[in-house]
This record gives structure tokens, sequence and C-alpha cells, in this order.
């Protein structure tokens, strides 16, 4: 049965209401100091960018935020019994909440649902640290040992992680169909995913809006919006 990748980004959940922070109206185009934010040098040293990160977190559009048509075509393919992996470059675990299993969807670049402390690497979950947030902590450290917490998100100046990057690269290689959707295909080294795939057979289909550096390796190449087109062009797929 044929393996299907998925590599999804920002675009895939501008219909859930999450912004494309990097697309012409980003916000890390409209304000670049935003990118203090979720570097991690300027997060660590500077307790003023951890408060405006902290309140940037609580305010985020993620938490009210619904799958779309998009990530339900995507767990509804996996449900029919296709074998379907998602790696993605989000990080609003909106492929989960739609039903694909976490075990079948690798995040690139993290997690905002969940906190790890860069002392301890304890973890806990994103809600317990934001109601601390609530109750008055602008800035709260790791209940065990006082250090930083952060989002398990991947901030600007740290590395993937490279069991998760590697398995996606194997995906990528074994995979007979690798469909790019709501990424600019720009970001490395997950942008090199889809090279990947085509050099090693696989059909590769990139859906987006704008013109990505990989066109001409796709076998195809989808203009449309994203939220009619990707359940569309998934149905090409029956279990």
């Amino acid at each position: 049965m044929t393996l299907i990748a998925i590599l999804s980004g920002a675009g895939i959940s501008t219909d859930s209401g999450i912004p494309d922070y990097r697309g012409p109206n980003g916000l890390w185009r409209r304000d670049p100091e935003a990118e203090k934010l979720v570097t991690y040098d300027y997060y660590v040293a500077d307790p003023d960018i951890r408060r405006r990160s902290w309140l940037m977190r609580r305010d985020s559009e993620t938490w009210h935020a619904e799958p779309n048509a998009a990530h339900h075509a995507i767990a509804a393919l996996e449900q029919a019994g296709v074998p379907v992996r998602v790696i993605t470059q989000n990080v609003d675990g909106l492929h989960q909440l739609a039903g694909v299993p976490a075990r079948k969807v690798l995040e690139l670049h993290g997690s905002a649902r969940a906190v790890v402390c860069t002392g301890c690497a304890a973890r806990s979950s994103m809600a317990e640290a934001l109601e601390r947030v609530a109750a008055g902590e602008a800035d709260p450290p790791c209940l065990l040992c006082g250090g930083i917490l952060k989002s398990t998100t991947v901030m600007f100046g740290q590395r993937l992680d490279q069991r998760v990057l590697s398995e996606s690269i194997a995906i990528a290689k074994a995979c007979e169909v690798f469909i790019a959707v709501g990424t600019s295909l720009q970001v490395q080294p997950a942008a090199s995913l889809a090279g990947i795939a085509a050099e090693a057979g696989a059909r590769l289909i990139i859906v987006n809006a704008e013109a990505t550096p990989y066109d001409e390796l796709a076998a195809e190449v989808v203009r449309e919006p994203i939220g009619t087109a990707l359940p569309e062009l998934l149905k090409r797929y029956p279990a």
C-alpha cells in the first residue's frame, strides 16, 4: 500500500485562524523585534524578553484554533487505513487534534503545547504554565529546579531534534507520495525533505499559494486554496 508523507507548513493552519509568521504580511516581517521573543539567546539572557514571550503565548490564537478541512482530510485518510506520516513545521498540534495519532506526527519545530526547563529539562504542560502566568507569575520558573522555562518549540538559534529530523528523512526516502502543503519550502532543513523524496523516486506534489524553490521537481503543483484542494487531492488514495 502506498506510503504517503505529508509535509505541512503554516499555510495549512491559516484557515484555523493561526497567522503565517513568515508570509508577506507575517508577524516577522511586520515587527522584526518580535523575533527576539522566540530567539533563544535573547530569551535566556533577558527577563523582559521572557515576560513578553509569556504574554505572547498567553494571547496566542493557537488556544482558540480548531482543525480545519485540510487537517480533517489528512486524519480521515489515516483512519481509512492508508499509511500516512505527517511531518509538520507547525507547533500548533492541530494534526493531533484532528485525529492523527501522535506517533504518526513528526513535529520538526517542536510543540507550543508543552514547556521544558532549560536547566533540568523537566517537561510539563503549557496549560499549567499559563495558569501560573494568569495567577501573576510574569516569568514562571521551573518548579523543580528554579530554572528558566520555555515552550518546547525550537527557537531561533536552537538545533532541531536530531531524532525527529532523522525519522523525517527516512520517511522522505521511503514514501511513494510526498505532499508539501502550505509551506514555502524555504526554511531548511525541512524544505530539503521535498528534494530528498523526489530524488528517491517519490511523486512530489506541492500545494501552496506561492511558488517554491522545489516546484520544478514536482510532478504536480496546486495553487488552489488548501482547505478545498487538499481534501480533493487526498481522495485519490483510497484504502
